[in-house]
């Protein structure tokens, strides 16, 4: 396979970035038309079932999607994936144009594309590493996150504009488009450049314990595994509850979270885009050290007045963007690719599993203790987490530039 141009002038995976943009586009219209129509249709409770739905089937696939991923061709599997999507996609357009949206009809939507998800997520999590150098994965995860968080909040901005004029119809077929557009491109303009190691014909089930029995004799896949299986667990909680719990007790109303948010947004793509502009020598050390300062900045939100809490906001968005895109390099890069795709799943399921624990024993803490100790729980937590792998001397000497 030819090698490929340096990643500044590598018009394919450009161009496949912006494809892969245009669908989160997409996809933040169907969220928002899905909540929307459910919140129509059926009652709180209900509409809150409908929204989750995908969670649960995309928890159970997750691992039998890794293993999948790891034994056949990525490219096709993700061509798959948004091909089922399309139809599902237009398959609610086509019934929603004849007859009112019903409560199984979402619900299976949900359902199917949480099915996707499964086999799609840790497919698309190997791909880079088929693209691009090892040296050029921080530069291509920092546009790539870019990107995907510009498509996310442009089409939330449009999506609920686009769903009160053309109704849950309009929003399923202006997300079937894009997927069609990302089926196109896989199908006909992207070409892997490198091969990766394929792990044995086995069955899912031998291929998942083979994946256990990996990170048990790969101390530093380890490491990264439980690392980006934790990243959002400290951190989602205190903006996800928290700061509306801080708003409302403070009196600040409703338009000081959506500013919290905002600051988080943009906080993160400053910290994507530092990547690119000034790149650490050692990519894994400066990621776990952003994630120090993250757990001091969960603290913080606690504590002080509207302004502290807006930088607190503005700094854990930094931290995030900045220490995602660079652990998720030392991850691609590091991983044995044979694993590749399992331990892409694992770490996504610590966000699917534990994320509604951390979300409740947040909340709790919130009840039955002042309102600044959750925050200073979660973010003493992330803060001690990150002394295991800052004292390895593995993480601490990790580069993946040759001149490093």
């Amino acid at each position: 396979m030819s090698a490929p141009p340096p990643f500044r002038r590598d018009r394919m995976v450009h161009a496949w970035i912006g494809v892969k943009a245009l669908s989160d586009v997409g996809d933040a219209l169907w969220t928002i038309a899905l909540a929307w129509t459910a919140v129509q249709i059926a009652s709180p409770a209900v509409a809150g079932l409908i929204v989750a739905a995908g969670a649960l089937p995309r928890a159970v696939v997750l691992l039998f999607g890794g293993a999948l991923a790891d034994r056949t061709d990525a490219r096709r599997v993700m061509i798959l994936c948004n091909t089922v999507r399309v139809a599902v996609l237009c398959t609610v357009a086509v019934w929603v144009l004849q007859t009112p949206p019903t409560v199984p009809l979402l619900l299976g939507a949900a359902v199917a594309f949480g099915v996707c998800d499964a086999f799609f997520e840790p497919s698309a999590g190997t791909i880079s590493r088929r693209l691009v150098r090892a040296a050029d994965l921080p530069s291509y995860g920092a546009v790539a996150q870019t990107a995907s968080r510009l498509g996310t909040m442009g089409g939330a901005a449009v999506g609920g504009v686009l769903v009160a004029n053309a109704g849950l119809a309009g929003s399923a077929s202006a997300n079937a488009l894009t997927f069609s557009l990302v089926v196109g491109f896989l199908a006909i303009a992207l070409r892997p450049r490198f091969r990766l190691a394929r792990s044995p014909r086995t069955s899912s089930l031998q291929a998942i314990g083979a994946a256990f029995r990996h990170l048990r004799v790969e101390p530093t896949t380890r490491i990264l595994v439980i690392a980006l299986s934790g990243l959002n667990l400290a951190v989602g909680p205190a903006v996800g509850i928290g700061l509306a719990l801080r708003a409302h007790a403070e009196g600040w109303g409703a338009p000081a979270v959506g500013l919290f948010e905002a600051l988080l947004g943009l906080g993160a793509a400053a910290g994507a885009v530092a990547v690119v502009r000034r790149r650490p020598r050692h990519e894994a050390r400066s990621g776990f050290a952003a994630l120090v300062v993250q757990g001091a900045a969960i603290v913080a939100l606690g504590f002080g007045p509207a302004w502290t809490v807006a930088v607190a906001a503005a700094i854990i968005g930094a931290t995030a963007g900045y220490a995602s895109v660079l652990l998720s390099a030392t991850f691609a890069a590091t991983v044995d690719t044979a694993y590749l795709g399992r331990m892409s799943a694992l770490t996504r399921l610590g966000d699917d599993c534990l994320m509604p624990l951390a979300m409740a024993v947040f909340g709790a803490l919130a009840s039955v203790t002042a309102l600044w100790v959750p925050f200073a729980v979660f973010g003493g937590v992330m803060m001690a987490l990150m002394i295991m792998p800052l004292s390895a001397r593995t993480f601490r000497t990790l580069a993946l530039r040759a001149d490093a």
